[in-house]
């Protein structure tokens, strides 16, 4: 960090609630939902690795879905946690910016991620003799890899523009981890042009990933006109829910960052639904609504 034009050395969170009493209730039924986040996703993760019957493209996504879950929600809860339960809401400005990396690593993976599960989708359902040779073992991996290098490379572009901001004071972060629009703030100097091309960063990603997914799911209900009711019943239970976990995470995602930071309040509630509430409720959505995951996770249990 060094040369950078910044006199803060660290940041003060100021949390969910400065209500004490309600902040200690919060921090228990948060940990709570960390350590249901954690089980449920390694749950998926060793299911899916285990059931032969699950080493398919689809499954295998939903295997990586679950490890990125528990990185997303692992980046912000465990410190979130830690300063509820010992009042300490201090962190660095280096650990500031590591947290804010990763954090945007995670997201960006994630929806990545869940555009190629829909194109995944896509090609089980309308080309389902290809599929085999279309998305192979080979393929996933490499779907995979060029996953993480596209992640990588917007995450350092977003934190390489917020770490060429000045920082000069106040050091009060109104929220409960490091992100691009509450530092923003607190930069010494106009941050309109940065915001810009932090913004058309973030928005050309989700809006390049949307397209894919809406062109993905027209091209899948035109080839369902012509399929049996039962072939549409489970195409349509497979990409509902997979649409569901789209809207929890990518809407959360487009309120946040593609709109100036106006109401804290707001994005406070929005940011606990996407890094808290969305890794714990994949697995839920994609277990509740799957017969193969079920019987698998009983046949792994007995």
């Amino acid at each position: 960090m060094e040369g950078l034009n910044q006199t803060v050395t660290y940041f003060v969170f100021l949390g969910l609630t400065r209500n004490r009493n309600l902040e200690l209730v919060l921090s228990v039924i948060f940990s709570i939902l960390y350590l249901l986040i954690l089980a449920g996703n390694l749950l998926i993760i060793v299911t899916v690795a285990r059931d032969r019957c699950l080493h398919t493209p689809m499954y295998f996504f939903l295997g990586n879905l679950s490890f990125i879950d528990i990185c997303h929600s692992s980046v912000t809860m465990p410190k979130m946690l830690f300063d509820c339960f010992f009042h300490q809401k201090v962190i660095s400005f280096e650990g500031c910016i590591t947290q804010l990396f990763f954090l945007h690593l995670c997201a960006s993976a994630e929806i990545f991620l869940l555009t190629i599960m829909g194109y995944d989708r896509c090609v089980a359902i309308c080309f389902p003799f290809q599929y085999l040779n279309l998305m192979n073992m080979k393929i996933c991996v490499g779907l995979l890899g060029a996953l993480w290098v596209g992640a990588t490379i917007h995450s350092l572009i977003q934190t390489f523009l917020t770490t060429h901001l000045s920082y000069c004071g106040p050091n009060i972060i109104d929220s409960f981890f490091c992100d691009i629009p509450p530092l923003m703030k607190l930069a010494c100097m106009d941050t309109y042009f940065i915001s810009i091309l932090i913004i058309s960063s973030s928005g050309l990603m989700s809006l390049v990933c949307f397209m894919i997914l809406v062109t993905s799911y027209a091209i899948i209900l035109i080839s369902l006109r012509g399929q049996a009711a039962e072939d549409r019943h489970k195409a349509f239970s497979t990409c509902a829910a997979h649409l569901l976990v789209v809207i929890l995470f990518l809407g959360h995602c487009i309120f946040i960052y593609t709109r100036p930071a106006s109401s804290f309040s707001t994005d406070k509630l929005a940011a606990v639904l996407y890094t808290m509430v969305t890794p714990f409720l994949n697995p839920v959505i994609y277990t509740l609504r799957n017969k193969e995951v079920k019987n698998s996770i009983k046949k792994l249990w007995n």
